[in-house]
């Protein structure tokens, strides 16, 4: 048997080992042995992200040779309280399918499939979602009127700034470095000015953008050259310079609510009506006058423009540089990001046709998926390699770039480009040609610079139709499963010996 345990903190009620003893004695009492052990410590039962543990877990139960044959877990709740019930039971049935039952230890009912059973799990499951619901909500109400309060709620203090440790009555204790945490619950921790360097460069910051009207790339730039840092210890850039002109700490607000990732579903930006806000809350470095007409250089800025001021300023990047691409058009401050445009006209294409200009080709591009085929083919060759050199056979298939293993199954490779996106996660998208019907498919997912594979989704063609959106860094149980950091696991399944070894009995030694 297998066991699985989680918990959310160290202050869960039902800790790992409490949780391991209490699964130990089921087993004890019916007779079974604990040969494997799950643990997610400190982990969210939200959703399947992050939980390593669980997520191992599923792929052994889905591997040729489990070492187990049923998972225990201490209650329906430290298998998850999932939003949605309906995937914890596809987790659950996922397992069942495999010839793996997943069986709950501290219930008072058998996961046997009967009606009562059936009636109690999902009941649980959904009681398990509502107390994640409820605890969101206490937990939101909570830190509102610790905000109001003026109270610091977690986050970096921000470069200028640092986070001061309280005592309940509001005593100063000392300055938290980067990463420390208070250690009592009743500590509360507000923000104060930071080193006088860093709060000069603060107000540089703002008199470059209002009094002298830089752009935050130019302002960017001027700080690297000065071998000034922000924050991270890292060079600024355009994203790094706005966050500090636009956040409200620096003339001493408290702001929570900005963003907010509920139940772990969706990452939300929120309307400034919807922000909680203590004002004067800390002690300012930022004149509020200042402060308001960095705000107001923004808001103009930001103002929608026509479909004819957008076109003028896609004109004026053309008169000013001669032509025009996608990275001069997110270089020049005063006009809108490619990606307004394609959201405005549908395409760049279109844009640039609608001024009379007739794009030209990205040969950067190019040159990438040029490599790439280059790459593709070199990876194929090297896969049927390394498939004889574990005993099986290899062939080519004519006029396309398949390979025909052992005379059984046709393998395609195809390589998915990584592509970083504006919030610095990556998507690889995956384009399969719809003339070949493999029956697998090694979907190579390049790294950062498209030079490496980072890792391989190998995919029996009844699963292709899940591959009909761009790749995410985490995609989920349906085709993470698929998902492995080498193609050895590929290469010991297409090895073969013939008839004449597999009959004749192994020689011992007399």
């Amino acid at each position: 048997m297998a066991q699985y345990v989680r918990m959310s903190t160290e202050h869960q009620r039902y800790s790992t080992e409490n949780q391991m003893s209490a699964i130990s004695e089921y087993a004890n009492a019916n007779g079974m042995e604990i040969v494997r052990t799950y643990t997610d410590s400190g982990k969210s039962g939200l959703n399947l992200k992050g939980r390593c543990a669980l997520q191992s877990l599923l792929r052994d139960v889905d591997g040729s040779n489990p070492e187990f044959q049923a998972i225990l877990v201490y209650d329906v709740s430290r298998w998850g309280r999932f939003p949605d019930p309906d995937e914890s039971a596809a987790y659950v049935h996922a397992c069942k399918s495999k010839g793996i039952p997943v069986i709950y230890c501290a219930e008072p009912f058998q996961n046997d499939g009967s009606l009562p059973s059936t009636i109690l799990i999902g009941l649980k499951r959904s009681m398990a979602a509502e107390y994640s619901r409820e605890l969101s909500d206490k937990v939101f109400k909570g830190a509102c009127t610790i905000v109001r309060h003026g109270y610091r709620q977690g986050g970096a203090a921000g470069f200028g700034l640092r986070r001061q440790l309280t005592d309940e009555s509001n005593n100063p204790k000392q300055i938290l470095v980067r990463g420390q945490k208070k250690s009592l619950q009743t500590d509360r921790i507000v923000l104060v000015p930071g080193p006088p360097d860093e709060v000069a460069t603060v107000l540089r910051i703002y008199r470059l953008f209002v009094e002298d009207s830089l752009p935050e790339r130019v302002i960017a730039a001027r700080l690297n050259r000065d071998s000034i840092r922000n924050g991270i210890g890292t060079e600024w850039t355009r994203a790094t310079v706005h966050q500090v002109l636009t956040n409200e700490k620096y003339i001493g607000n408290n702001v929570y609510n900005r963003t907010s990732f509920k139940l772990k579903q969706r990452f939300t930006h929120n309307p400034p009506e919807q922000w909680i806000r203590k004002r004067n809350a800390f002690e300012a470095i930022v004149p509020e006058d200042l402060f308001y007409r960095a705000q107001s250089v923004i808001a103009a800025r930001a103002r929608r423009l026509t479909d004819e001021e957008m076109l003028d300023a896609l004109r004026d990047v053309l008169r000013k540089h001669g032509a025009i691409t996608k990275l001069l058009i997110d270089e020049e401050e005063s006009t809108p990001s490619s990606s307004s445009y394609r959201t405005r006209f549908g395409t760049l294409i279109h844009a640039y046709a609608m001024i009379g200009y007739a794009a030209k080709h990205d040969y950067q591009y190019l040159m990438i998926n040029n490599f790439l085929n280059l790459r593709r083919r070199q990876l194929l060759s090297q896969i049927a390699r390394d498939i004889e050199r574990h005993g099986g056979r290899t062939q080519t298939c004519p006029d396309s770039l398949l390979l025909k293993v052992n005379n059984e199954l046709r393998v395609s490779v195809v390589l998915a480009r990584c592509k970083r996106m504006p919030s610095y996660t990556r998507r690889w998208r995956v384009k399969l040609d719809s003339r070949f019907q493999p029956e697998l498919t090694v979907v190579v997912r390049m790294d950062d610079d498209n030079l490496h594979p980072r890792d391989y989704f190998v995919i029996p063609s009844i699963d292709m139709q899940h591959i009909s959106k761009p790749l995410k860094e985490d995609n989920g149980f349906t085709l993470d499963a698929y998902r492995t950091r080498s193609l050895e696991q590929l290469f010991t399944l297409t090895s073969r010996i013939s008839l004449m070894e597999a009959a004749c009995p192994l020689k011992t030694e007399p």
